[in-house]
């Protein structure tokens, strides 16, 4: 028994020596070669819904590099799988590199670069937020046309779902808070793309001040002070008010997919939300967002 023991023992010591050993370059260049296909199920995964003209070999680029830094650091002693710990940083990767992406067509941007100016220049005058018609009275446009663009930036923002909140520790998109991923397990470009043109159109059919705080956090990415600043209230009521719109967003785009009501749907004006969403377009048209997100105000294309 003792013999044994010992052997144990040894065995034990040269498993853990293995385990901290730094692993040579032929064997770190196996690894990665061994995972390359990680790179192309994550960019896969992360752009299905990325506008057409974001460069999807650029984007495999960054994943590779981020699959060499993993295969760079992965420590076997922690106990994590290596598979799992490159997906992390692979997907990380072509996150960074999307979002530093042009993803706006011209014309969208230019609109949206007169916008912003107009506003901020009433708001000056004014000392308050304007309204839709002062807004398009400075432009010069027509309302319809100010809401389209309105409607595009927000339909164009698919990086923004899986963004962070603004000063957030958590590494929480909108997306992540809103649809439950685990069990819709839209693993499929095409129910993706579904549920971001659900959460699109409840986006668009949220309240005012809730709209404004969900596009401002999450799009924006302003800061809850600067948010509580506009809407003349505390950081804290911004923080109650963006928890209000996540819950209804998430009970709105469940509703699509579990008709039986909720204990929580008791509310009348739920239900009306939830159908609102249902009848914003036809089913076929939230699988169409790719083309609507390239034409620019009054049917340019970029």
């Amino acid at each position: 028994m003792t013999w044994e023991r010992s052997a144990q023992d040894q065995q034990d010591r040269q498993d853990q020596r293995a385990q901290h050993r730094t692993p040579t370059v032929g064997e770190t260049a196996a690894r990665i070669e061994g995972a390359l296909a990680l790179v192309d199920r994550v960019v896969a995964q992360v752009c299905g819904s990325y506008p057409p003209h974001v460069d999807r070999n650029e984007l495999r680029r960054a994943g590779a590099l981020g699959l060499v830094e993993a295969a760079r650091r992965w420590d076997a002693t922690r106990g994590v799988p290596f598979e799992g710990y490159a997906v992390l940083r692979i997907r990380g990767a072509v996150l960074d590199a999307a979002r530093a992406a042009d993803w706006a067509p011209r014309p969208v941007r230019t609109m949206a670069r007169r916008i912003e100016a107009a506003e901020q220049a009433l708001v000056g005058e004014l000392g308050r937020r304007p309204t839709e018609t002062e807004l398009v009275e400075r432009m010069g446009v027509g309302l319809e046309e100010l809401r389209r663009v309105r409607t595009l930036l927000v339909r164009l923002a698919p990086l923004a779902l899986d963004r962070s909140r603004a000063g957030d520790d958590e590494d929480s998109g909108l997306i992540d808070l809103v649809i439950d991923l685990r069990e819709n397990e839209p693993d499929e470009q095409l129910e993706r793309r579904e549920l971001l043109g659900y959460l699109h159109d409840a986006i668009d059919l949220l309240p005012d001040r809730h709209r404004m705080i969900i596009i401002g956090t999450f799009f924006d990415g302003r800061p809850s002070v600067e948010l509580a600043s506009e809407l003349g209230v505390t950081e804290s009521r911004i923080s109650q008010l963006r928890a209000e719109a996540i819950a209804q967003l998430r009970w709105g785009i469940s509703s699509q997919y579990h008709r039986t009501a909720s204990p929580e749907s008791g509310s009348r004006r739920r239900e009306e939300y939830a159908a609102a969403i249902a009848r914003a377009r036809r089913w076929d048209q939230r699988f169409d967002e790719e083309r609507r997100m390239l034409e620019g105000p009054m049917g340019e294309t970029a």
